[in-house]
């Protein structure tokens, strides 16, 4: 019979809960496409780059393609008292968009928008772009009203 895990504290706890979300055979490992996902769940906002080292470090040796619990918690707990890959506070997301709109219209283009999504930065694939349309596009104008956008996107945070 497999011991539990201790949990030290809330936030541990919290990791715990969203981890075992994920195990879907209920024996403390996800599979490693589940990393970003668990860390999202958890409101983090991390590049494919810290995604794909927070799996270098934390993946088991001996069963390849899958994450324990036990390597998982100690270190995303460090890398969140840390206060890495937290979302963009309001106003950068809102300089952001400025930044995109030097005629100051208020509203972006969806295609301009997609274009920007999908070939800079950190590339969105088409299924999150989709989503992330769903919401941003106004079905009357057809395009993205940055600050309603972001006062959609701040609710979820």
């Amino acid at each position: 019979m497999e011991m539990p895990m201790p949990i030290a504290n809330d936030l541990e706890k919290r990791i715990s809960d969203a981890f075992c979300i994920f195990d879907h055979h209920g024996d403390k490992t996800i599979d490693v496409r589940e990393v970003g996902t668990v860390l999202r769940f958890l409101g983090c906002v991390p590049t494919e780059q810290e995604i794909n080292e927070i799996i270098t470090a934390t993946e088991t040796e001996d069963s390849s393609g899958e994450v324990h619990l036990a390597r998982f918690l100690p270190h995303v707990s460090q890398l969140l008292i840390e206060h890495k890959m937290e979302p963009a506070e309001p106003e950068k997301l809102l300089d952001a968009f400025h930044a995109l709109d030097p005629e100051n219209r208020g509203s972006l283009t969806k295609d301009y928008l997609s274009k920007l999504m999908i070939e800079e930065g950190e590339q969105f694939t088409q299924e999150e772009l989709d989503e992330m349309m769903a919401v941003a596009v106004d079905p009357l104008t057809g395009n993205i009203p940055y600050e309603f956008y972001l006062n959609q996107l701040m609710v979820y945070l």
